[in-house]
């Protein structure tokens, strides 16, 4: 904090130009002009270490329980303002430190308009010089300023936002946050993020938080509560990592980094903050999910026991092709887990089509023979029914006396159906069942359910996956995602899982070619698909919004669904998005599958469905803004029949890190490889998606790096091999707020 600078210091502002216009405050300083001079600080090469707080156990204890206290306790937070911080998910005073900003005005760093580059993300600042409303697209009014900072003038427009001339007039001061972006022959920022100049920023401190906003919650009034929040708690909150293991790890003091993250007081000192607190998210999750593993665990289940005979002969008799080196892998690793008493907890993690199901299908075999029921759960009906399908069939192949009876549990069977499932699941005559979240209804009983599966983990949370182990006696779990993640970032996520990893592509597979396309070529691109389909094969085509927004300037599937329909006139077009009902979206799903469409214009939806092996062609439009995880998705959704198919990638920006991340997809077929360049270039929030709601909201996630990762599980389990209950004095305010964060997790289906 730079209130109060010595008399020696430099102006924190030079005068370029000069207006009569006044701050708020009533003062007469001029506007600023995109030049500093604000004294470099010094780096700071390793946070300081304090002294701690001498508290008695129950004083630290009384003080972490004050951070359950609701918001309102904060002074100034009234009811209005309780109703603002609701929506942004803040309840509670530890909420609130948690509260963190999204992004940082760096005043010592601020950009003049005339040094200017496109595709750089920057903060300007200067006088609006003039305003005005213009007709954009499908008669859209856009809201057009002209700012002016005294080195230059630029373009800045707000699509269809005409409603924004009631807050920005001319001659007043504005800080924009954004990138600029050639349009015609000069540089202009569509949609930045913007609030009113405080001089206080200018005057007082170099780094600004921006937090983020809703209705109700005005910028300068958050900053002085959080500053006054922030400084209160730094003070007096307990630090509850050990001495021991911020020793080891060089980390800073908890009530510093909470200081730093908020109000740093130099970018070094911000990176500081955030690893300590990054390491703060990482080892509470890991000990959470440790914790869960270990109670899960100490229930015993069945063993399971299979010789090498019978998993050769049941493998000759259903497949008829040798399975990948890491399918063998795969199925032994599980083979082993199953025939101990202490319950399975496996992830399978393998890309689409590198044969995951086979790896199931095997297992629940072991289970069928060894006299047990298994269930596998699949996040659609029309997955479900995928599944109920090539089960069956295989299973059917089975050698021996033993021919499993196989049932379909989804919400769309009839009633008679339905009772005659639950009747052959309660009394055993039902061996293998496949099904949706009708698996875990109260109706359902198992007589003895010795495996559950669940495919495409992500799409369940916590509870749902505890509900159906909840089915049996602590039935062994198997779970499996086509989702690729970075070995190091899985083995943090997913601590209370074993990993196999089934690294393989069956051989014959054709591979997809994918090439990255121009928008003006685009109408090639459309003939090209209309060749494909006079051969007969079907096409999906994917945008990133369901309908047109006016906050992004992007193609929407509304759009191209009425555009498409028009272009292909000739051809069946479907649409599927987000917002249809799930039975809605199954059906779709299922006509496209079966041929009543030609083409399917959708959203990020097709991700995960059904095979449609007669689909050979990929379309992306706006391709960069999808992580490559999530493209590598789409793409697998074709190629999966005998046809030569295509991904065809349309970005709508096409930046350097834009070009980077569509050429690696353009030459790298392995979604694991793809999921480490992704974390390298974008961080890993795509992929900490993947992991369902029930566990801690990572509030740093973009910040998570390898060694990060790596820190927090070393010491983790560390902790947890020497006191697994964390009882030891070190590890009782640890043992709190592992609890704390228990307490407040939401888990959401």
């Amino acid at each position: 904090n730079r209130s109060s600078a010595p008399a020696n210091q430099p102006p924190l502002m030079k005068e370029v130009f000069t207006t009569t216009d006044e701050f708020e405050t009533g003062s007469d300083s001029s506007h600023y002009t995109g030049v500093l001079d604000i004294p470099a600080q010094p780096r700071l090469a390793r946070p300081p270490r304090s002294r701690r707080p001498q508290l008695n156990p129950d004083e630290a204890a009384d003080i972490l329980r004050g951070l359950r206290a609701p918001v309102t306790v904060v002074k100034g937070v009234g009811e209005r303002m309780q109703k603002s911080f609701d929506k942004l998910r803040v309840h509670s005073v530890n909420d609130l430190l948690r509260f963190y900003p999204r992004d940082y005005d760096d005043y010592t760093r601020l950009m003049s308009i005339n040094r200017l580059r496109p595709n750089e993300k920057v903060v300007v600042v200067g006088t609006v010089q003039q305003t005005e409303i213009l007709i954009g697209r499908n008669n859209r009014k856009d809201f057009k300023v002209v700012l002016d900072d005294g080195t230059g003038l630029l373009n800045v427009i707000f699509y269809g936002q005409y409603f924004m001339g009631r807050y920005i007039k001319a001659r007043e001061q504005i800080v924009l946050r954004g990138q600029p972006s050639i349009f015609g022959s000069r540089l202009q920022i569509a949609n930045p993020e913007w609030e009113h100049l405080d001089p206080n920023n200018l005057q007082q401190v170099s780094i600004v938080p921006v937090y983020p906003l809703t209705e109700g919650l005005k910028a300068q009034g958050l900053r002085r509560l959080m500053k006054t929040t922030v400084e209160y708690w730094a003070e007096r909150l307990p630090d509850y990592v050990p001495e021991s293991v911020l020793d080891r790890t060089e980390l800073a003091d908890l009530g510093w980094a909470l200081k730093n993250i908020h109000f740093p007081e130099g970018m070094d000192h911000l990176g500081h903050a955030r690893n300590r607190l990054v390491f703060d998210e990482l080892l509470l999750l890991q000990l959470s999910i440790l914790n869960n593993r270990r109670d899960w665990q100490s229930v015993p289940a069945d063993p399971l026991h299979v010789d090498d005979d019978f998993t050769d002969q049941f493998l000759q008799a259903v497949y008829p092709y040798q399975l990948t080196g890491a399918q063998r892998r795969s199925i032994e690793d599980v083979r082993r887990d199953i025939a101990l008493s202490t319950p399975m907890n496996r992830l399978l993690q393998g890309d689409v089509g590198s044969g995951k199901t086979a790896v199931a299908v095997t297992v629940m075999a072991m289970a069928v023979a060894n006299g047990k029921q298994a269930a596998l759960m699949a996040p659609t009906s029309i997955l479900a029914e995928q599944h109920y399908r090539n089960i069956s069939d295989t299973l059917a192949k089975m050698l021996g006396e033993i021919q499993p009876r196989v049932a379909l549990l989804t919400g769309s069977i009839s009633s008679a159906e339905r009772e005659a499932v639950y009747t052959g699941l309660a009394d055993g005559s039902i061996n293998v069942v496949i099904g949706t979240h009708a698996l875990i209804q109260e109706g359902v009983t198992f007589a003895d359910l010795g495996l559950a599966v669940i495919d495409e983990q992500h799409r369940f949370g916590v509870e749902q996956r505890g509900t159906l182990r909840g089915k049996g006696k602590n039935p062994h779990l198997l779970v499996m995602t086509a989702t690729p993640i970075p070995r190091t970032l899985a083995l943090t996520l997913y601590a209370d899982l074993d990993l196999s990893i089934i690294d393989e592509m069956p051989p014959g597979r054709i591979p997809i070619e994918t090439r990255v396309i121009e928008p003006v070529a685009r109408e090639r691109t459309y003939s090209f698909v209309e060749s494909q389909l006079r051969e007969g094969r079907q096409a999906f085509v994917v945008h990133p919004l369901v309908e047109q927004s006016d906050k992004i300037d992007a193609r929407s599937a509304m759009e191209a669904y009425e555009e498409l329909s028009t272009v292909f006139f000739r051809y069946k077009v479907g649409l599927l998005h987000g917002r249809m009902k799930p039975a809605e979206k199954d059906q779709v799903m299922s006509d496209f599958s079966h041929g009543e469409y030609d083409v399917l214009v959708t959203t990020s939806v097709a991700e995960v469905g059904v095979d449609v092996p007669n689909a050979s062609v990929m379309v992306i439009e706006g391709a960069n803004r999808f992580g490559l995880a999530q493209l590598h998705q789409f793409r697998g959704r074709v190629g999966r029949g005998q046809h030569a198919s295509f991904c065809l990638l349309i970005p709508d920006n096409n930046t350097p890190e834009a070009q980077q991340r569509l050429q690696a997809l353009e030459e790298i077929s392995n979604g694991f490889q793809l999921a480490e360049i992704d974390w390298k270039l974008r961080g890993p929030g795509d992929l900490l998606g993947t992991r369902q709601s029930g566990s801690m909201e990572m509030r740093l996630a973009d910040f998570i790096t390898p060694q990060a990762a790596e820190l927090a599980q070393r010491e983790a389990r560390t902790i947890f091999e020497e006191d697994p209950y964390l009882t030891a004095p070190e590890h009782q305010l640890l043992a709190q707020r592992v609890q704390l964060m228990q307490d407040e997790r939401s888990d959401v289906s």
